[in-house]
Parts: C-alpha cells; sequence; structure tokens
C-alpha cells in the first residue's frame, strides 16, 4: 500500500495554512471613508500619507507611490537617465519584470549568475560583466534576503555605476540595520496580491535624492512638477499613480506587518534549523549582515540523488499532495524567456547600442541548477502558521525523503 499522498496514501495535513490575504473591518473603514470623501485618485490626502510612511519604514527620505512594482523599477530606471544603448546588468534567477523594466526603457539587461548558498546576485559575475556601455546594477533581494549590498556599492563606486534595488519582495528587510531600497540610488516596491503588504496591485519608488524624487514624482505623474501649474508638463511622464483605495487599504495593512514579520522570521528559523538536519536538503545559508529578512519566500534547496534522482518538480508535486503549498519556484532562468525574441530588433539590435544581443550563448550554471534541479519555495503565508504547521512542512518533506522509490517513473 502506497504510503505517499501523491500514490493514493494519507497525507500529512488536510486543513489549510493561513489564508491570504489578511485583512478585517479596518480596511473596510478606510475604503468606505475614501468612498465618502469623493477623492478616489489625485487630489487626496492617503497616498501622499502612505508616501511619506513607508519610505519613512524603509530609512528613505522620499516616496512616490505608483501602478506597480514593475512600473517602480522602470520609472526608477527612467530617472536616472538610463536609456538607449545602455547596459543594466541583473539577475537571471528572478521574476521577468525586473528585465522587462529595462527593455521597456530601451536599455539591455545583462544577465549575471547568482550566488549558489544564497540565491542572490553574485557581485563577482556582476564584475565581470561590465563594459564601457553598462549604467547600472540591478540587484533582486530575492524572497526578501538581501543581496551582498557591501560588494554591490563598492563595485558600483569603482565603475561609476548607479545602483537600482529590485525590492519588490523585501518590504523591512536590512542589511547591517540599513532597510533595503535606500541602500542604493533608487528602490522599487511591489504590493501585487502574493506581497507580504498587499493592496492587490501597487508599488512605490523610495529614495534618499530629491532629484530623483523630483524626477520619478513628474514621470509617473504626466510630467508634472511639485509645486508648478497643473497643465504644465516638463518631463515625458505618463499617469502610473497610485489610487487611494490602494493607499488606504496599505495603510492598514502596515498595521499588522511587525507582528506578521516576527512571525514569519520566527517560523523560518525553526524551519531551517529543522530541514537542514535532513539528508538532501539544504536551507540557505545564513549571513549575519542581514539584520532582517521579509521571507516573501522561503527557498531551500534539494539533492535530487538524496530523493532517489526524482527531479524537483515530482518532489513539489509530492510534497502539494501532502498539504504543503510547495513551489518550483522560477523554472528557467530569465534569459531562456521566450518573450525576449519580441525585443531582438529594438533594443537589442538597435543603432545605438552599435552591437547585437545572443541570449542563447548566456550560461549561468548556479541559476540553472537552482532553476532546474535544486531550488524550492515556500510561500510567505505558510510563514504565518503554528509551530505545528512548521513541524507539518518538516514530517512532508521527510516523508518523501523516506519513500522517494514511490516517485519512480515520475
Amino acid at each position: 500500500m502506497a504510503k505517499l499522498a501523491l500514490k493514493g496514501g494519507k497525507p500529512v495535513r488536510e486543513k489549510p495554512f493561513p489564508k491570504w490575504p489578511v485583512f478585517d473591518s479596518r480596511e473596510l473603514k478606510a475604503l468606505k471613508e475614501v468612498l465618502e470623501s469623493g477623492f478616489w485618485g489625485v487630489r487626496g490626502k492617503r497616498k501622499e500619507e502612505f508616501e511619506r510612511r513607508f519610505a519613512a519604514y524603509q530609512h528613505a527620505k522620499y516616496g512616490v507611490a505608483v501602478t506597480n512594482g514593475t512600473a517602480a523599477l522602470e520609472i526608477s530606471l527612467r530617472s536616472l537617465g538610463i536609456g538607449c544603448g545602455d547596459e543594466v546588468i541583473v539577475p537571471s534567477y528572478t521574476f521577468i519584470a525586473t528585465a522587462m523594466a529595462v527593455l521597456y526603457v530601451n536599455a539591455i539587461p545583462v544577465f549575471a549568475d547568482i550566488e549558489p548558498e544564497t540565491y542572490t546576485i553574485d557581485p563577482k559575475s556582476v564584475e565581470s560583466l561590465i563594459s564601457d556601455k553598462t549604467k547600472a546594477i540591478l540587484p533582486v533581494h530575492i524572497g526578501g534576503r538581501p543581496a551582498d549590498m557591501d560588494a554591490l556599492l563598492s563595485i558600483a563606486k569603482k565603475n561609476n555605476l548607479h545602483i537600482v534595488e529590485d525590492a519588490c519582495q523585501a518590504w523591512g528587510a536590512e542589511w547591517r540595520g540599513r532597510r533595503v531600497g535606500a541602500i542604493g540610488d533608487m528602490g522599487a516596491f511591489s504590493f501585487q496580491s502574493s506581497k507580504n503588504i498587499t493592496s492587490g496591485e501597487g508599488g512605490i519608488i523610495v529614495t534618499n535624492s530629491k532629484e530623483l524624487y523630483v524626477k520619478a514624482w513628474s514621470l509617473h505623474n504626466c510630467g508634472r512638477l511639485p509645486q508648478k501649474p497643473w497643465y504644465e508638463f516638463h518631463l515625458p511622464g505618463t499617469n502610473y499613480r497610485m489610487t487611494e483605495f490602494q493607499a488606504a487599504i496599505l495603510l492598514v495593512q502596515m498595521e499588522r506587518f511587525e507582528e506578521q514579520t516576527k512571525r514569519r522570521m520566527e517560523n523560518a528559523r525553526y524551519l531551517s534549523g529543522k530541514l537542514s538536519k535532513i539528508d538532501g536538503v539544504t536551507p540557505l545559508k545564513e549571513d549575519e549582515r542581514i539584520t532582517r529578512h521579509a521571507y516573501h519566500l522561503y527557498i531551500f534547496k534539494i539533492n535530487p540523488e538524496a530523493f532517489g534522482g526524482a527531479s524537483k518538480f515530482v518532489i513539489a508535486k509530492a510534497l502539494q499532495a501532502e498539504g504543503i503549498p510547495a513551489s518550483v519556484g522560477y523554472s528557467k532562468p530569465l534569459y531562456k524567456e521566450p518573450c525576449l525574441e519580441h525585443f531582438k530588433k529594438c533594443p537589442l539590435s538597435c543603432p545605438y547600442y552599435g552591437k547585437s544581443v545572443d541570449y542563447s550563448s548566456v550560461k549561468t550554471p548556479v541559476a540553472e541548477r537552482a532553476c532546474y534541479h535544486e531550488g524550492l519555495w515556500l510561500p510567505q503565508y505558510a510563514l504565518l502558521g503554528s509551530r505545528d504547521d512548521m513541524d507539518d512542512i518538516v514530517s512532508a518533506i521527510e516523508k518523501v525523503r523516506e519513500n522517494v522509490e514511490e516517485l519512480e517513473g515520475d
């Protein structure tokens, strides 16, 4: 008789993990207040309040709330003057938006490898890719884990490069006590529905530069400038403004964020301690320079050989059958995505660039291993569960590990 639930056995758990998103009467009250105020978009006060509060929370002087995290990245790049013929170094293990923001400003994404123990962008790989066309580094704080900002800041300073932090998964995360997003020139955050603070969609740009703030504010607001006439347009902007409804929800979401973050960190620490004892399972490396991890994702590695040669895709299905919301995460590095074919003519072969890009020749061995063989994810809402819930995760992984013979042929 089969033991694994994937083969008909009894699952480790049948009860759900905590529901996401979390909301209560406070969100309803906030939405009703906006509805009754008559200020649903511009001229309201909640967007400005959220910009101030979130920027301060991230140790930044300025914030510009926008439609989504992708727009936050794109506007940040435009604010820095990055465009035709410029190269921006990005990690190959990240969501497509990181590269798409670069392409939509007509710049060229150059794909760096990641570190095997952290899954964040590898500074050595970054340094090897710098050319006379390079204008910026776009590190991703993947899963809420800060990238190695010491090394990246040093590289940027030495080569006169900008840093735009993709902090779309890293609200409140800290590197040496400094919150991410405002460590580089600019930082982008997302509030899409899966995110640890959510309004369904939405994003924000943070910076400590008044000049960059004014540019970003103008670009997101049709080219207007603060304190200038409403029908006077100075930069080639468009409408990327966040609504008052979204800002109202986010202000409430922030009220419970500290407690939720503490819970995620405690449960992640407990999980790492347990999982590190299972042969073939390796949590990502601890780093004392990371003084706060946002844990949008709990990422861990599996060694397929220890699981009887089963692929990470099969292992994820087996865990899902046991009632664990495991995911394979990114299944290919970004440079393998078919959508890049649409940019072959411009900007990848743009006359301003003077070169032609062929992503089929790109190789990032660590990222490929993470995508094809090793990397598994647990979503942030699972980390809001109880200690018993964490034990169920451990038990399910142990159960799959101990019954790998049932996965043969899958």
